[in-house]
């Protein structure tokens, strides 16, 4: 896949219906061999995100937090239920240290090679939670999309950064 141009987009969400959108979107343009790389603190929306892309891409679900078994693969939907005969691939590298302190970001990158995602990567769309800063090598370009809270409320702001193609409203 040619590497495309670097964009950047930043999208206010007011509800965790907006994060799903966001992610139907994002997935509406996913396709085998693209990585997103989710980021952002504990109840940001990462996995709202995620199911969105599964909607998007028009998998299997439910799309829950793989938190406990650290990769799911979702095979897609029969093309009349709206598959797009792309394979999901949702890893949550947590619990290989990421969220649990200051992990020596080598030793992630480590555990992630020994799941062979960059295999997956050539039959699949790949999204990983906390993945920024061990994932990014997994592929030679991806989608990093920040998540943040801000206030009391359910509003959140997500920040887009990567292939053109994937950012672009």
């Amino acid at each position: 896949m040619a590497a495309d141009v670097v964009s950047e987009r930043r999208v206010v969400l007011p509800s965790a219906a907006d994060t799903t959108e966001l992610g139907r979107d994002i997935g509406t343009r996913l396709g085998p061999g693209d990585l997103v790389v989710l980021a952002g603190p504990l109840g940001a929306g990462k996995t709202c995100l995620a199911a969105g892309i599964g909607e998007g891409l028009g998998v299997e679900g439910p799309i829950t937090s793989p938190t406990f078994v650290i990769a799911r693969e979702h095979p897609p939907l029969p093309e009349p239920l709206g598959g797009r005969g792309v394979v999901l691939v949702h890893v949550d590298a947590y619990r290989l240290g990421v969220g649990t302190g200051d992990p020596d970001p080598r030793d992630v990158a480590a555990q992630l090679d020994d799941l062979d995602l960059d295999t997956d990567l050539t039959r699949a769309a790949v999204v990983v939670e906390w993945g920024e800063g061990v994932a990014e090598h997994l592929a030679s370009e991806h989608l990093l999309v920040r998540l943040d809270r801000s206030g009391a409320d359910e509003t959140r702001e997500a920040h887009l950064q990567g292939p053109a193609r994937l950012v672009a409203p």
